[in-house]
């Protein structure tokens, strides 16, 4: 009897199917298991190699599953996409799996541990309220404008923009819009007492964290940016070098290159947008201190900003960043300035 070897798991929220091949890679196992069947079922499997996409609740079912014995590996889910012949199914996915998890060049997915997952979870609805009170903010600037009511824009001039609506009389502002525009106003506010509880708990979690501490000793890094890199990276094994962390993070150029041709374009955008922009937001913190009198220049950056736009020169300050964090996070450090500034 053929000895099962390699499993391609494909999930889903209730329906779960697997494919299972053997040491010559001939299929041997295809099944159809609902939810509640899943973990008693692969505890009667042989220990074997499971694959499965990195998407949501996958590093849940990857714990579940390395409690039982077996060697779990996550694989990104663009990378998977070619494996899969014609129709895309359930079937088809889980045999795509089992393959490109034998891959010997295959890039997998670091399974996160609870604690990591604990602190996103902080992360993901903060964001979530931070994008609520943008649209919100944005909602209430749109219907007072019709009426002839603006204010500077940034969030610190929604006091303002408030002051400004409640001293119009009812003959410029009619009651019916004021009622409404002032529950919008009450609901940026209950955002922002939202927002600031997440990121109380996030430095909380930053201040009893070490490795957190030591990457916002990082310029254009805080608490916020450090214990995202943390949760989202944990000990940065899984990449190479600090051009591959940059490039996970898409801070680096697109390279199309054909017959010996190279071009260079814009960055790829790809990884995690959230920690990109994080980065790239205290990147620009430190671009403008470039146009302050009263801190000292770094000739660097400002040789960058002589030949180069500021957005421009604020990525590649995030470019500069992501390496030198991934050096920190890996060597158990904390940020070098005198080496940094002689470079």
């Amino acid at each position: 009897m053929s000895t099962l070897v390699t499993i391609g798991l494909d999930v889903a929220k209730s329906v779960f199917q697997i494919h299972g091949v053997d040491d010559v890679g001939k299929a041997v196992l295809r099944r159809r298991l609902s939810r509640h069947e899943l973990v008693s079922y692969f505890a009667k499997l042989p220990v074997c190699l499971v694959g499965m996409e990195a998407c949501s609740a996958g590093h849940h079912w990857a714990r579940e599953l390395s409690r039982l014995g077996h060697s779990v590996r996550l694989i990104p889910p663009q990378y998977v996409k070619p494996y899969v012949k014609r129709n895309k199914t359930d079937a088809a996915d889980a045999e795509a799996i089992c393959e490109a998890v034998g891959r010997p060049n295959m890039r997998f997915v670091p399974v996160k541990t609870l604690d990591q997952q604990d602190v996103l979870s902080l992360h993901r609805v903060r964001s979530l309220f931070v994008r609520q009170r943008t649209a919100a903010i944005n909602t209430v600037r749109g219907l007072l404008t019709e009426f002839g009511i603006v204010a500077g824009k940034g969030i610190q001039r929604v006091a303002e923009l408030r002051q400004r609506m409640d001293k119009v009389g009812s003959d410029l502002l009619p009651d019916e819009a004021r009622t409404a525009i002032a529950e919008a106003f009450d609901h940026i506010d209950a955002l922002s007492k939202r927002i600031d509880a997440m990121e109380a708990r996030i430095i909380t979690w930053h201040r009893n964290s070490e490795a957190s501490q030591r990457l916002a000793s990082a310029p254009g890094v805080g608490p916020i940016t450090a214990s995202a890199i943390i949760a989202s990276v944990g000990d940065g094994r899984q990449f190479q070098s600090a051009r591959h962390f940059a490039a996970w993070l898409g801070l680096t150029p697109r390279i199309n290159a054909s017959g010996g041709k190279e071009h260079i374009g814009r960055i790829s955008k790809g990884g995690d947008r959230y920690l990109r922009a994080l980065l790239i937001h205290g990147a620009r913190a430190i671009v403008g201190t470039s146009f302050r009198k009263d801190v000292a220049p770094r000739l660097w950056l400002k040789q960058l900003l002589a030949r180069r736009p500021v957005n421009v020169a604020a990525v590649a300050v995030a470019h500069k960043t992501a390496r030198s964090l991934w050096a920190m996070i890996t060597r158990e450090e904390g940020y070098r300035r005198i080496a940094a500034q002689a470079a």
